[in-house]
């Protein structure tokens, strides 16, 4: 069996540490001793931007993507983006775009550098709150990708993305017809009906990790504001 070597860690803020790990010729981000992402496991991440903006009407739509991880989703949201739009990441942990650019280089290519897209090290909380605030346009697409769902918090603050609060921020820096979508590494029927009472129009759609109906089985919420 091959061995788990650490190459680096990071600290949430406020949180718990990441670490990341090789493991042959796959790359793991632990939290703690979970598995939080790894190269394995992309496909249902990379899901979440193309089934995303496959829905969008927008022709050159405005895109935020909570959480960078690995960039699967940042990646796979510049592979379909329309031309004219584009693609802002708020991560918080600063590290892991330091790992982008270092040990994970070979899976970042040159989407740091498009200028289609960028990162901003932040909350995503701030980035939603400035598009309410009027400090940045509305969005036609918020991605949520900053924990492994509504209840598998990474760190405390991240509570009030989920609540009944932060869904409806987040649904007022949305553009009408704008999605809210949420991956989770598994179902919540009480997170489905808090989008629905947040008047969202919800679908939700369940995704391999891996291609070729692979894979552990994830959950995505496409919320559309109507």
């Amino acid at each position: 069996m091959l061995p788990r070597e650490t190459i680096a860690t990071a600290d949430i803020p406020d949180g718990e540490t990441l670490t990341l790990v090789s493991h042959g010729r796959d790359f793991i981000i632990m939290l703690g001793r979970d598995e939080l992402m790894g190269t394995r496991m992309q496909f249902s991440e990379e899901q979440l931007a193309e089934l995303t903006l496959a829905e969008l009407a927008a022709p050159k739509p405005r895109v935020l993507i909570g959480g960078y991880g690995m960039g699967f989703t940042y990646r796979a949201a510049l592979d379909r983006l329309p031309a004219g739009g584009s693609v802002t990441v708020a991560e918080i942990v600063p590290e892991i775009i330091d790992w982008a650019a270092g040990p994970l280089a070979h899976l970042t290519g040159d989407s740091l550098s498009d200028d289609r897209g960028k990162v901003v090290i932040c909350d995503v909380a701030a980035l939603i709150d400035d598009a309410n605030d009027g400090t940045t346009g509305k969005y036609d697409a918020i991605l949520l990708d900053v924990d492994n769902g509504p209840d598998g918090i990474v760190r405390d603050a991240n509570y009030r993305i989920y609540s009944r609060t932060g869904l409806a921020k987040a649904r007022d820096a949305l553009n009408r017809g704008g999605i809210l979508a949420i991956w989770s590494a598994a179902p919540d029927h009480k997170f489905t009906q808090r989008l629905k009472e947040g008047g969202f129009d919800v679908e939700v759609r369940e995704v391999r990790a891996r291609p070729n109906n692979k894979g552990p089985r994830h959950t995505i919420w496409f919320a559309r504001k109507l």
